[in-house]
């Protein structure tokens, strides 16, 4: 995967700060840029060279993704309005070919930093350049791919491994490049790697929201329903996949068919082809993708032989297991292995296979993803806690969710803390980050309740994304609530772990009613929005189930829901529907949640009141009182519906809280727009080795 960088025909030495000759024009070296974009920008007036305090650290950021350079200027140390060297990170992925030497060397700014820095600075000063002779709806295509960025915030992961011991390191290194091959392996199943080609090469933006979103449509919230918003000039028509042949995706009711026809078709781990004479068949992915599945195979083995024996024995097994599943398509044995692992056995945390459904037209292949970095002991705390309880949980479950399910005897890990080092694939997402996960999802490790389970420690901590919260927080919850608010990530991160947990329990995606699987009884996407929205509602109900045993106290419960609430506003800010009108999993159960905490009075819309910020009329006020037993019939409904396989109750549900017009749209327009004041946080990684 190749982003190119854009670079001017002569550097400055940082001597030449004061004064300058101006920008040179920027060359493009693609041959697919289309015939109406031109081939060189225009020469820009004279201007003087830049200091290096002249662009704010956020704008410096921001402006260096709208430009397609992988630089971040990761804190203003010594607070004193300039980027210095020590200070300036590259980030993994942008620019596949850029390391930190080319921008700093011996302590000092190379040439090529002073440059970039330069095309940073005039893009502050004077806004973007665009070539004169593109079209008009070339013109605004471009400017809809600023505005898509703009609706973000590069927001840097950072991990030290300089001083890690050259085994380790040799290791990450390998890790580093299956990250590469998966990150494109990924964008292969969504249909879209074969289009990065036509990303013009003077069009700096469309580079990077290539590289941010998986492929040329847009997806943050003000742009993702604009038609004319997409990476590439004249974007294809219609539901794009590499998973299944384009004219039968394009058909009504193509996926609700395919298990109806061959049950094969709706194997997660296989590619679905057109046959010579037509007819649909089912090819594994070690078939479909066998160049980029034999090249992670190896580097998997290099991996594990980069670790000596005696050391880390538990993941040099998973690495050796998952090499065969990258060659066999038979992944019992490398979940086998990977459920294995644990903060008592190992230091890392990886996960490297296909896991998830929902970025996908029918839900129901999983998709390739990276998952990567070190243990975080705090898991300690949480495990002596619900390990005593998962039987228990259980019960309870299976009592709110009613005949013909049935309490099972469960034993799953409870959840790992680990602090990410990289996201590739399906795991890096263009904004926001899951925090949370339960794998696997298939196989009998899944069915037997052995599958792992881990919460992601290092998301959100930084003073950008604090204050974001902080003001999302003011200027939705009425001033009652703000006394229970916090940025300490300890209830969130409690809410993970429940949210995580639920997901072995109760009816899950392989429970069967009446014979059938969740995604055979509900269908992908709708399967998919009702686990989700049964862990996240577990999550609810066993923080007050904690609250009323004194595990925790009813301030601790209080403090979780309001963050849960949170969360809530954060999906629902996103829409509903992607632009193909494929349901956003999250999204959709925010709203459904949301609606039936409020029919509960749980959570009420003030419309007369201020909000904690002073300024913003109309807020969220919370019942805590009446939040233990409002989360308690919901969990009673939802487990009810998967138990019993009630698809209508479900639909009715989606119809409800999910379609809505109105005064609830009213609403949910007004949690938009108070949330999208802060730009959502794109998490870019940076893994440092010698």
């Amino acid at each position: 995967m190749k982003t190119l960088l854009l670079t001017a025909a002569a550097a400055l030495a940082l001597t030449a700060c004061a004064h300058s000759e101006p920008l040179p024009p920027v060359q493009a070296s693609s041959p697919t840029a289309p015939a109406k974009v031109a081939a060189t920008a225009p020469a820009a007036p004279a201007v003087p060279a830049p200091k290096l305090d002249v662009v704010s650290r956020t704008d410096f950021n921001k402006l260096a993704a709208d430009l397609a350079l992988p630089l971040f200027w990761r804190a203003d140390a010594n607070q004193d309005g300039t980027v210095d060297p020590a200070e300036v990170a590259i980030y993994w992925g942008l620019d596949p070919k850029a390391t930190l030497a080319d921008y700093v060397k011996d302590g000092a700014f190379t040439p090529a930093f002073v440059d970039a820095y330069r095309q940073i600075a005039q893009w502050k000063a004077t806004g973007p350049r665009f070539p004169s002779d593109v079209s008009a709806d070339e013109l605004t295509r471009r400017k809809l791919a600023i505005e898509e960025l703009e609706q973000s915030r590069p927001t840097l992961v950072e991990t030290d491994l300089r001083t890690a011991p050259a085994d380790e390191q040799a290791f990450v290194k390998e890790i580093l490049a299956v990250s590469d091959i998966i990150d494109g392996l990924y964008e292969k199943q969504l249909g879209v790697l074969s289009l990065r080609a036509q990303v013009p090469a003077n069009d700096p933006s469309s580079q990077t929201v290539f590289y941010r979103n998986h492929g040329y449509q847009c997806v943050a919230p003000r742009t993702q329903a604009n038609p004319a918003c997409s990476a590439i000039p004249n974007p294809p028509k219609g539901k794009v996949s590499g998973l299944y042949p384009e004219a039968p995706l394009q058909k009504a009711g193509f996926c609700e068919s395919l298990g109806k026809k061959d049950k094969s078709l709706i194997n997660p781990f296989t590619v679905v082809q057109q046959g010579p004479n037509g007819a649909l068949v089912a090819v594994p992915y070690t078939k479909a993708f066998t160049e980029d599945m034999t090249a992670v195979s190896k580097l998997l083995t290099r991996a594990a032989d980069a670790l000596p024996a005696g050391k880390e024995e538990a993941l040099r097994a998973y690495l050796k297991a998952d090499a065969q599943s990258f060659l066999d398509n038979n992944w019992v044995p490398a979940d086998e292995a990977w459920a294995k692992m644990n903060a008592n056995n190992s230091k890392w945390y990886l996960r490297i296979a296909p896991d998830e459904t929902y970025d996908e037209p029918c839900s129901t292949k999983a998709m390739f993803q990276v998952s990567f970095g070190r243990i975080n002991q705090g898991s300690v705390h949480w495990q002596s806690v619900l390990t005593p309880l998962q039987n228990e949980m259980e019960q309870a479950v299976a009592k709110l969710a009613g005949s013909p399910y049935r309490a099972r005897t469960v034993s799953f890990h409870l959840p790992d803390f680990f602090d990410v080092a990289i996201n590739a694939g399906d795991a890096r997402a263009p904004t926001g980050a899951t925090i949370g996960e339960s794998l696997p999802n298939f196989g009998p490790v899944a069915n037997e309740g052995r599958g792992r389970t881990v919460a992601m420690t290092n998301f959100y901590t930084d003073p950008d994304s604090l204050a974001s919260l902080q003001q999302n927080a003011e200027s939705l919850l009425c001033p009652s609530v703000m006394p229970h608010f916090t940025v300490d990530p300890g209830p969130q991160l409690m809410s993970t772990v429940l949210h995580e947990a639920t997901h072995n329990l109760g009816p899950a995606a392989q429970y069967k009613a009446h014979g059938k699987i969740d995604v055979v009884a509900f269908g992908g996407p709708l399967a998919s929005t009702l686990e989700e929205l049964k862990a996240q509602t577990g999550a609810l109900y066993f923080t007050d189930w904690l609250a009323e045993r004194k595990a925790i106290t009813d301030e601790d419960a209080a403090k979780a829901h309001v963050r849960d609430l949170l969360w809530a506003f954060g999906h629902i800010s996103r829409g509903m529907y992607d632009a193909e009108h494929h349901p956003l999993t999250y999204s959709q159960l925010a709203a459904m949640q949301l609606g039936f905490l409020m029919r509960g009075d749980a959570v009420r819309w003030d419309a007369s009141a201020t909000a904690a910020n002073g300024k913003d009329v109309g807020c969220f006020a919370i019942d805590f009182k009446a939040f233990a037993a409002t989360d308690r019939a919901m969990l009673h409904k939802i487990g009810g519906i998967k138990a019993r396989a009630a698809r209508p109750q479900a639909e009715a549900w989606v119809k409800q809280d999910v379609d809505v017009s109105g005064a609830a749209a009213t609403l949910r327009q007004t949690i938009t727009e108070r949330m999208l004041r802060a730009p959502k946080a794109t998490f870019v990684y940076d893994v440092e080795l010698k």
